[in-house]
């Protein structure tokens, strides 16, 4: 989930880098860090938090340099709270300098690991960015180009991953083949910019060139970009919880503008409503979902609820106690627009279920006399191996209950889930291209005691 940044700018990148950074937040809480590079060396500065409290002016005024990178950190249970974590990661190594920074989620990860331990390799961190960096250090060292260094790294990789890395002055930039992981490319008068999401372009007021494609490698410089493609698939496997939850509504994911996605699965939801006074989101992930309920029902929309913006998302804060502490700190009712009414509450998913629990009871404690819940994907039950933190499924309330016992459980007075066949319809994209594993669907890799999909054929490109 974390949000990366590359950028090559003649006029300096600190602070474009922090802009686009702050644009993407929302993907990450728990760290920020930039490193730049002035031709000679690195500069960084990285820390926990949000990036804000990172960074201040005086700190970006010591981050010299015309090419650089930069990430807001999401990491999951096994590896949170390990300073050492924190990206981006600088290396000096036989008169190279390289730093990397990846939002990534390798399913081959401990055979990589141990592999390269075997050769020599010393690791301080858990995280994917070092392991990925040893990779390119070694065929940097067995004395292929830099370019090869990258491709013959991105053969090795299997999950879902997407980095920018500096390496000697050059901005780097790849995804993995099936485009689980978003990234995409713009230029500005003075340079080019590779980010996680769009609105993090438009921010700095760049041009948007394209989607980093699924498989490709990008080579920077401040006279243009090369693009070599080094892995192909037969299908994509894009993750359709960017267009529920994760991705900005502003931003353009793979060519599908997240607010229209949300929009019309919220008037798919509207079919056969039930009678109600208002329309409200559970803000702010709610809000285009519920627009397009209203619109298709014709029901007012009324904002029922109100969220403090000084609180950040529940769902991916680090600890349980902490989400459930946080949702009275984050949202209250307004009173007089529940009170006494028949409340159609519109949120993007239900995983754990407590969170639903205490906004519908919240809700009936301000006098509403019924809460129906209409929720923008379906039911999730399976755990994420490819970077969004779910949890097991133990924790899945819809891992093991049906629809009338999710209901009872989180004290709703009806509750409606999008079919899958409405997602893919309002997302746009085809269903085979889209992974949906965690609402029951096949993985689109081979994981170990999960149910995989055999019809997604990943080689070198050209084969």
């Amino acid at each position: 989930m974390s949000g990366i940044a590359g950028i090559i700018d003649s006029r300096g990148v600190a602070y474009p880098l922090y802009y686009a950074l702050h644009a993407l937040q929302h993907r990450g809480q728990e760290a920020a860090g930039i490193s730049t590079f002035d031709g000679q060396a690195f500069f960084m500065h990285k820390g926990p938090g949000q990036l804000s409290e990172v960074f201040c002016e005086e700190i970006l005024g010591r981050l010299a340099g015309n090419v650089g990178v930069g990430q807001v950190l999401y990491t999951q249970k096994a590896h949170r709270g390990r300073i050492e974590n924190i990206q981006p990661l600088n290396f000096t190594f036989k008169n190279h300098k390289l730093s990397v920074t990846v939002s990534a989620a390798l399913i081959n990860r401990e055979t990589l690991r141990s592999e390269y331990e075997g050769k020599g390799h010393i690791f301080s961190t858990t995280t994917n960015a070092e392991l990925i960096a040893a990779m390119i250090a070694h065929e940097l060292i067995s004395g292929v180009s830099a370019e090869e260094a990258f491709v013959n790294t991105m053969l090795r990789l299997s999950g879902a991953y997407a980095g920018v890395a500096i390496l000697d002055g050059i901005l780097y930039a790849f995804r993995d083949p099936l485009g689980t992981k978003p990234l995409c490319f713009g230029k500005t008068g003075f340079g080019h910019v590779v980010v996680s999401e769009s609105v993090a372009l438009d921010i700095l007021s760049a041009v948007f060139e394209a989607d980093v494609c699924p498989g490709e490698l990008l080579t920077i410089t401040q006279g243009g970009v090369t693009h070599r493609q080094v892995l192909e698939s037969d299908h994509k496997a894009y993750c359709v919880f960017e267009y529920v939850y994760i991705a900005r509504p502003d931003s353009v994911i793979d060519g599908v503008l997240v607010y229209d996605a949300r929009r019309k699965i919220g008037a798919c939801l509207a079919k056969n409503p039930p009678k109600a006074d208002l329309v409200s989101p559970v803000p702010d992930s709610g809000i285009a979902f519920a627009t397009g309920y209203a619109s298709e029902s014709g029901i007012p929309y009324i904002e029922g609820l109100l969220k403090n913006r000084y609180v950040g998302r529940t769902f991916i804060m680090p600890a349980q106690n902490l989400r459930e502490n946080a949702v009275r700190m984050k949202m209250n009712p307004v009173r007089r627009h529940v009170t006494g009414k028949s409340v159609i509450l519109v949120d993007d998913s239900i995983v754990r279920g407590t969170t639903s629990l205490r906004i519908v009871d919240m809700v009936k404690d301000f006098g509403a006399d019924e809460v129906h819940l209409r929720i923008g994907s379906p039911p999730i039950v399976a755990p994420c191996y490819f970077g969004v933190d779910l949890p097991t499924r133990d924790e899945l309330i819809a891992a093991g209950l049906d629809l009338e016992s999710i209901r009872e459980k989180i004290h709703a007075t009806s509750l409606k889930y999008v079919s899958t066949e409405d997602l893919v319809a309002s997302i746009g994209i085809p269903a085979e291209d889209l992974c949906m594993a965690c609402s029951g669907g096949t993985f689109p890799l081979d994981i170990k005691n999960e149910c995989s999909c055999c019809c997604r054929h990943i080689s070198p490109a050209g084969q």
